[in-house]
């Protein structure tokens, strides 16, 4: 395993967008659906935000909320975390620890609304395992 392992060899390339005018009940549908936690939320092709699985339960957990009448972008979170595909795997994970965050949006570093890919915890701990695996010695 390379010294410089990447965000690209773990994360997943080109993944389900949402649009911001997507309304709560059917973007949780379409998460249930593709059984994903994270959503990048664009606008015209455009990152504008991501919409987690916390985001709905919050948003559904409160009494005057209906599903049906409340648009992803009203309660995504704006302002995403975000990488380049070729960012170090360790420092994007340091930075999800550090700020509690369960996923990196990779955007293209030349065009940076235009995503390429999504890095989660889960990937996170691929890398390790697979890093740790990398540093037990050979039998």
């Amino acid at each position: 395993m390379s010294e410089h392992i990447t965000v690209r060899q773990y994360m997943t390339a080109m993944p389900q967008t949402i649009e911001e005018e997507l309304e709560l009940a059917d973007a949780k549908a379409r998460m249930f659906n593709l059984g994903v936690r994270h959503l990048p939320v664009v606008r015209e092709g455009r990152l504008v935000g991501i919409l987690s699985h916390r985001d709905v339960a919050v948003a559904e957990s409160l009494a005057t909320v209906n599903p049906a009448h409340i648009q992803v972008g009203m309660i995504m979170t704006p302002v995403p975390f975000t990488c380049g595909p070729d960012a170090h795997v360790e420092a994007v994970a340091r930075e999800m620890a550090k700020h509690h965050y369960g996923s990196t949006i990779v955007v293209d570093p030349a065009h940076p609304s235009q995503v390429v890919g999504l890095f989660t915890t889960t990937d996170a701990l691929q890398a390790l395992a697979d890093i740790i695996d990398h540093m037990k010695p050979a039998d």
